[in-house]
């Protein structure tokens, strides 16, 4: 007689970590698919409301937020200790340092938003186009069987995208030490790529169960992943092609790992 597939024996045989297993193959598939002509169409929207929201919160924050920076640096009482200090032995003015820092310290702050706004609107707009690609070319086979998946889609984008806005400025003061400002900036960006990609590339044909047991079997491969790409991510270039191209990755890397788990459930039957 033969065996059914239960829940708890599928949970049994997930929760051991493949590690690394896969994460190689995920990116060489996806910088082939990125090469497909439907793919690099699918490059412009992402980018584009990027460049949308850079060029609008320029327009409209650079100058109250630059303004505000000059205003709260005058008045420190602290700054203004050391800046006199520094005039008494002689050595250079804090003013001409402000300069330069006040511009620095916007772009630290308004170049992430128009990033993760780029990054939201791949994961809802985007992915379904990239997972209908890749699903097609590389696993014909794969049934769809998701359920309310736009629903889970932008509500996963949206709640990510906030916490990563939050944590962004709430760190911020990590970068008057530059070794732990980019080690922040890593740590935020392997976040938001992990959390909201993982989702997006199976949740249109995984099941609630098969989500859940892929996270955790494949916890390191998907968060190693949204490393590799929050370190192309400080390369300015790179913020063109990452939204479309790290879906590429998360949903070859998915779906495969989808794949192998209904495999093993139809062995077990």
């Amino acid at each position: 007689m033969q065996k059914q597939y239960s829940v708890s024996q599928t949970h049994s045989t997930a929760v051991t970590s493949v590690g690394l297993s896969g994460v190689g193959q995920a990116f060489w598939r996806a910088l082939v698919s990125q090469l497909h002509p439907r793919m690099l169409f699918a490059l412009l929207l992402p980018f584009l409301i990027m460049l949308a929201g850079a060029i609008l919160l320029l327009l409209f924050a650079l100058s109250p937020l630059t303004q505000w920076l000059n205003q709260q640096l005058s008045e420190s009482a602290t700054l203004i200790t050391v800046n006199e200090w520094m005039i008494s032995k002689g050595l250079f003015s804090l003013d001409g340092v402000q300069a330069w820092l006040v511009p620095f310290a916007v772009a630290i702050v308004l170049l992430p938003v128009s990033g993760i706004l780029g990054l939201t609107v791949a994961a809802i707009f985007v992915m379904p186009m990239v997972v209908t690609h890749v699903s097609r070319q590389h696993f014909p086979g794969l049934a769809l069987q998701g359920q309310n998946a736009l629903v889970v889609s932008v509500w996963n984008a949206v709640w990510v995208s906030v916490v990563f806005v939050l944590g962004w400025l709430l760190t911020l003061p990590f970068w008057l030490f530059p070794p732990l400002g980019l080690l922040v900036s890593l740590l935020w960006w392997t976040f938001a790529f992990s959390r909201i990609m993982r989702i997006d590339a199976i949740v249109e044909h995984a099941t609630t169960l098969e989500r859940t047991l892929l996270i955790q079997r494949h916890s390191t491969g998907f968060w190693t992943i949204g490393m590799i790409c929050a370190v192309l991510n400080l390369v300015p270039p790179a913020w063109i092609f990452l939204p479309v191209f790290s879906g590429l990755v998360y949903t070859h890397y998915g779906l495969e790992a989808l794949q192998k788990l209904r495999a093993e459930r139809t062995l077990d039957i």
